[in-house]
C-alpha cells in the first residue's frame, strides 16, 4: 500500500511573477522535480480539477515503504492557495499531517531555513489561506527566508503596502547567489526529509 504525501509549493501564476520573492516555494519544488526527473522529462499538467499544476511521482526510500508524493502548484494566487490544497486532499483523501507547504518567509533573513510543524501564519497570505480552508494549522511549512538583514529595516516593521511590494519584488543583485544557495538547500531538505524523515531534516537544515 502506498504511503501519500502532498507537497505544495507557493506562488503566483502569471509569467510577471515568475522571480519574485514570493515565488520561492515554485522555484523550489521545480528545481526538486528536475533533480528527481531528467529535466527533458519534467512534466507539469494543468489540472483544472485541483486548480494547480501538479506533477506525481514514487519515491523509494532506501528504508522504508514507497512513497507516491503528489507536487503541486496552486494557480489561485496566492491568498487563495487553500482553495486548490482542500480539493487536492479531498480526492486524496490526505490527513493534513501529509501536507508539506514550500513557501518563502520575510521574517527570516535571505539564505536561512526553519522547517515546522503547525503554528501562525506570521501573516503569510498563503498560508493563512490554507489554514482557513482545512480549518486547521496542523501542517508542516518549510519557511524559506527572503527577508532584509539589516534589523533596523524590517519588512515586517513597515506598511502594508511596502511589504506587498517587497514580495512581489525580483531578487537582485548580490541576493541571487543566496537565492541559488537556498533553493539548492530547500531541495535537500525535501528530499532528506522524504528519505529520513522530517526529524532528519530540522536537524540538518533549520537554521540556528
Amino acid at each position: 500500500m502506498f504511503i501519500m504525501k502532498l507537497i505544495v509549493g507557493l506562488g503566483n501564476p502569471s509569467e510577471k511573477y515568475i522571480n519574485t520573492r514570493h515565488n520561492l516555494g515554485f522555484m523550489i519544488i521545480e528545481h526538486f522535480l528536475k533533480d528527481f526527473q531528467n529535466a527533458k522529462n519534467t512534466v507539469w499538467e494543468n489540472s483544472s480539477k485541483f486548480k494547480s499544476e501538479i506533477s506525481q511521482i514514487e519515491w523509494q526510500p532506501r528504508h522504508g515503504s514507497l512513497e507516491k508524493v503528489i507536487l503541486a502548484k496552486p494557480q489561485t494566487y496566492m491568498n487563495n492557495s487553500g482553495m486548490a490544497v482542500q480539493l487536492i486532499i479531498s480526492f486524496y483523501k490526505l490527513l493534513t499531517t501529509d501536507i508539506w507547504v514550500i513557501h518563502d518567509d520575510i521574517d527570516l533573513q535571505l539564505g536561512s531555513m526553519k522547517i515546522r510543524f503547525g503554528g501562525a501564519s506570521a501573516g503569510h497570505h498563503g498560508v493563512e489561506s490554507i489554514m482557513e480552508h482545512l480549518n486547521t494549522d496542523k501542517f508542516w511549512r518549510f519557511r524559506m527566508g527572503t527577508g532584509v538583514q539589516n534589523k533596523k529595516s524590517k519588512i515586517k516593521n513597515q506598511k502594508l503596502k511596502n511589504v506587498e511590494d517587497y514580495v512581489l519584488g525580483n531578487f537582485a543583485g548580490q541576493e541571487k547567489g543566496k537565492l541559488k544557495n537556498l533553493i539548492k538547500r530547500g531541495v535537500k531538505a525535501i528530499e532528506t526529509g522524504l528519505e529520513n524523515g522530517l526529524d532528519a531534516a530540522m536537524n540538518r537544515f533549520n537554521t540556528k
